[in-house]
């Protein structure tokens, strides 16, 4: 071995090479430990309004813990900030040389989703609460965003009537169920090759002034589950 100039050559660039990445591994450890580099701010875009000051601190503590600008975990940061209720999105940025800036984009509400939470406007559930008057949505897990698809269709096919949709059900049997704020319920059943939901109400929506809408009683529920019809149920003649 000490006869071979070439092998020698060689592990004394290995051991030089070695040497430097070690001296260039402890110098980048020492500068992500340094105080020269300490994070001393943590800016919050905008005033969310669902998000209040004290929840956004606990969650920087918790993810903030060692390091400092340079050493932050960014994706530490943005998992712990979206973990909160009402934060859908996180964006960071590091602002030099010390700071950090926060960009949070909240959930819309749109409506509740059964007893479980609330959906977005993005047809996304999430787990928070809301005091504001909002519909019902309902229906199997993971059908959230074609059940809010489909509200928004029913709600345009009845502007016509001004009475606005309170709960729109999707059952386990894929047949849809609206309840209005008149608290007429009007089952739609199922979609059909040909014959979806909103076409059986927009028949009942143009049919209503020369029917329902010149009757003086009160409706409970309207059968839409038929090709040239309904059936309609009157509370005071049942029974």
């Amino acid at each position: 071995m000490w006869d071979n100039p070439r092998l020698l050559n060689g592990t004394a660039s290995f051991l030089t090479a070695l040497a430097l990445a070690l001296l260039l591994a402890a110098g980048v450890q020492l500068v992500l430990r340094s105080a020269w580099f300490e994070l001393r701010e943590v800016t919050v875009l905008g005033a969310p309004a669902h998000t209040d000051r004290e929840q956004i601190e606990r969650a920087l503590q918790t993810a903030l813990t060692g390091g400092n600008f340079l050493a932050v975990d960014i994706d530490s940061v943005r998992n712990a900030l979206e973990r909160l209720p009402w934060v859908r999105r996180v964006e960071l940025r590091r602002v030099w040389p010390d700071r950090l800036e926060v960009a949070l984009e909240e959930h819309v509400a749109l409506a509740h989703w059964g007893a479980v939470g609330l959906v977005n406007t993005h047809g996304e559930l999430f787990a928070a609460r809301s005091d504001e008057s909002l519909p019902i949505l309902a229906g199997p897990p993971g059908a959230e965003g074609e059940v809010v698809r489909r509200y928004r269709k029913f709600s345009e096919v009845l502007s016509p009537l001004a009475d606005a949709l309170h709960r729109v059900t999707l059952t386990s049997r894929y047949a849809w169920q609206l309840r209005l704020q008149s608290g007429l319920h009007l089952e739609l059943g199922r979609d059909h090759p040909g014959e979806t939901a909103e076409r059986r109400l927009a028949r009942f929506v143009a049919a209503y002034p020369q029917t329902l809408g010149r009757m003086q009683r009160r409706h409970e529920y309207v059968d839409l589950r038929y090709a040239n019809g309904f059936a309609l149920r009157i509370p005071e003649l049942d029974g």
